[in-house]
């Protein structure tokens, strides 16, 4: 009788653990479809092209025969500094910074670009409104932070390339992210426009990811029929490598058309690619690391100038801090530049070795002038 009792014990205790499994199995199930539901619902659906408000700083139009400077800095989101390491990098972080480092990186890097004094500007991950970034508004901290005297140095538009209302992977979760690219143009620019550029995810993948887009400034030229036409742009980074092919596509016609118009034609950014004009030795690919796409030139034709300096790197892997490591043997890449139309004379394009202090990328600064 002994034994059969415990044997009944036993048995009812497998029934109430084979419940409980199934009842957090069940509820697990539930969490994620009720997840994927707000995800669906809430998704950033951008049209496929939207004008931009322009907050205007300056007046005065843009002349011909002076040296323009433009500069492209990817801002890492104010986060990404020495200390950091990421976790679709290799590295292990998702929470890089906290709210007094943020404040410092985002300090340097305005400082550093008003000791460059560009013409224009084009920021690269710039959030609006993100957990990782402790919730500043970066694009307004950006505004502030080249006024004069309560004027506005430069005319400014920004959009969104990711707005997610909850990031649900890794563990700690990212959480809500709006976070975009930004253009500062120091003459009068008449008007901006978000472009959406191809999206290479598909559901439920593409509800968690970015929406890339461009920024397309067009900023008048004094005494002239033609425009400056300025393209921010930041492609896709974790893609299979089809994504930044479109979307490369996409920003070739989007210039060659503007070209025909005769207008001068600047795109900037981070293209998450190596121009194929860059010798692949400069930045040898280190096994297990994120390997940039190559772009392929000639899909642009004829009349345009490929500007990549590969003298400094442009942008730095996440696969482990910066600080104290070993510099030599660290992974590099040439990622961050310029493409520009063949009716401006380029006086140099170089980028600026500030050590990876503020954000993984290094400004690079255009010395040009429209003939």
């Amino acid at each position: 009788m002994k034994n059969i009792n415990n044997g009944k014990k036993y048995s009812v205790r497998k029934k109430k653990i084979f419940r409980f499994l199934l009842s957090a199995v069940l509820f697990i199930v539930l969490l994620f479809a009720s997840m994927l539901e707000y995800l669906t619902l809430t998704e950033f659906k951008p049209a496929p092209s939207d004008r931009l408000a322009v907050d205007h700083g300056n007046w005065e139009l843009l002349n011909k025969g002076e040296t323009l400077k433009v500069l492209t800095w990817n801002c890492g989101y104010g986060a990404l500094g020495d200390n950091a390491d990421f976790f679709m990098d290799g590295g292990r972080g998702v929470m890089t910074a906290d709210r007094e480092r943020v404040q410092s990186n985002l300090n340097g890097i305005m400082e550093a670009s008003a000791q460059m004094d560009p013409d224009v500007i084009l920021y690269q991950e710039v959030d609006a409104s993100a957990a990782r970034s402790h919730f500043i508004d970066e694009e307004i901290e950006m505004i502030n932070g080249f006024m004069d005297e309560e004027e506005l140095r430069y005319s400014s538009a920004y959009a969104d390339n990711l707005n997610v209302r909850f990031i649900p992977y890794p563990i700690p979760p990212i959480g809500s992210v709006r976070s975009g690219i930004m253009s500062l143009t120091g003459a009068f620019t008449d008007s901006a426009e978000r472009i959406q550029l191809p999206c290479p995810f598909k559901w439920p993948v593409r509800l968690a990811n970015f929406k890339r887009c461009l920024i397309l400034s067009r900023i008048p030229v004094k005494d002239s029929d033609k425009e400056l036409v300025v393209i921010n742009l930041h492609m896709d980074a974790y893609d299979n490598g089809e994504g930044k092919t479109e979307q490369t596509r996409v920003l070739s016609e989007i210039m060659k058309r503007e070209a025909e118009e005769g207008n001068y034609v600047i795109a900037g950014g981070d293209f998450n690619q190596t121009f194929d004009s860059v010798e692949e030795s400069a930045y040898p690919l280190q096994e297990g690391k994120w390997a940039p796409g190559r772009l392929e030139t000639g899909i642009f034709g004829e009349g345009w100038q490929f500007l990549m300096n590969s003298d400094v790197p442009s942008c730095r892997s996440l696969d482990q801090p910066y600080a104290g490591s070993d510099k030599e043997s660290f992974q590099y890449y040439a990622v961050d530049g310029f493409i520009v139309s063949d009716n401006i004379e380029v006086r140099s394009c170089k980028t600026k070795d500030l050590g990876f202090v503020c954000t993984d990328h290094n400004p690079v600064l255009l010395e040009c002038v429209l003939k």
